[in-house]
């Protein structure tokens, strides 16, 4: 088969690190799989597709996100393609009006439990057509899945439906054996010192609450623990102010966009994940793979994945997340038992899973 996929640029983020995975995995199965970015500014991602799979065609359509040119663009790509898979809103919709002029097979990516358009009364209908231009929807979790459906309502609820049956869940994936093996950065090894590093994973976007892991900060012992932020965004200025004027600066670390994510991960102590909400944070299955204990937000996106193998604190609870800290690093048994479950947890989430999963979606549709 002929594959594209879409999205709207390759920064990094869980969506656009599981296109890059996805790529050379699905290639090796035997199919033609191009990429078509909608920003095509080069970024650390960019770089290893380019070297993980230099086949890759990789089409770039501009530098903004939005523009409506970019549809007559798609159109006349899309065409050479038996499938087109989309990922992020604005691909969603303008592969959706392209194909009214290059008849192709869709499939959609839902990386998301909420975002800012399902509070917008009046573009529900625009979404219900979009939607039912695509043969098949992924969701990347089984509650992303279930507030789609809410969303949409209607036949998308109806099970004996056609469109109920479009939608299914195939989770999120990584390759775990990557980060399992993988060396601890020597230099943040270095650094820490003899105290604790607690580390977050994620853009500095509106959905993330590194403020959480600030206010925690400030009621941990000064000389044991230091934070690690890695990542870049609207946010971080904002972040860095807080941990300044809570007093906790010199203790935070802001690691800027890094692409050795496996070894910062081998270094650190405890991981943690503190957001608003998510889609399947691939970040979560990451820290799980790390072999340290994970600690998440308890909420949507995050709860599913992580309840039961890692610890989850109440959202926004600074207090009760220095708790968990402070037990992990006072009893190596809980430690090490944490650590273990989580492991064993991001096994399930393996990228050849995920592979597995849209490859069946591709011929099913293609067939």
């Amino acid at each position: 088969m002929r594959i594209l996929q879409v999205i709207t640029s390759l920064d990094m983020g869980g969506a656009e690190t599981l296109v890059v995975n996805l790529i050379p995995r699905l290639q090796a199965l035997g199919n033609t799989v191009d990429l078509c970015i909608f920003n095509g500014k080069e970024t650390p991602l960019t770089h290893r597709l380019k070297k993980e799979s230099p086949q890759t065609k990789i089409y770039a359509l501009g530098h903004g996100v939005y523009n409506p040119l970019y549809i007559f663009k798609l159109a006349k790509i899309m065409k050479d393609y038996d499938i087109v898979h989309t990922h992020n809103s604005s691909p969603q919709l303008f592969v959706a009006i392209a194909c009214l002029f290059s008849h192709t097979n869709l499939v959609s990516t839902e990386h998301n439990t909420s975002n800012r358009k399902r509070n917008w009364m009046w573009y529900r209908p625009i979404e219900s057509w979009m939607y039912g231009r695509y043969d098949h929807v992924i969701c990347i979790s089984k509650i992303a899945e279930d507030k789609l459906r809410e969303y949409m309502g209607g036949e998308w609820l109806v099970k004996s439906s056609n469109r109920y049956k479009a939608i299914t869940t195939i989770n999120n994936g990584i390759d775990v054996n990557a980060i399992s093996e993988a060396a601890p950065c020597k230099e943040l090894l270095g650094l820490k010192e003899n105290r604790k590093s607690i580390l977050m994973v994620a853009g500095f976007r509106k959905q993330k609450n590194q403020d959480t892991i600030i206010r925690a900060l400030t009621l941990l012992d000064q000389e044991k623990y230091e934070v690690w932020f890695a990542g870049i965004g609207e946010r971080m200025e904002e972040v860095k102010q807080l941990a300044l004027s809570l007093g906790v600066s010199d203790r935070v670390r802001f690691l800027g966009l890094r692409t050795d994510i496996p070894n910062v991960l081998r270094a650190a102590d405890v991981i943690v994940m503190s957001s608003h909400w998510e889609g399947l944070s691939l970040s979560n299955v990451e820290g799980m793979s790390a072999h340290k204990p994970f600690i998440a937000s308890d909420v949507n996106g995050l709860k599913e994945v992580t309840k039961g193998y890692g610890l989850l604190f109440p959202h926004e609870d600074a207090k009760a997340l220095a708790e968990e800290i402070n037990r992990l690093a006072c009893d190596e048994v809980y430690y090490n038992e944490i650590a273990e479950r989580c492991y064993n947890r991001a096994l399930e989430f393996d990228i050849c899973n995920t592979v597995r999963g849209y490859a069946d979606v591709y011929k099913n549709i293609f067939n």
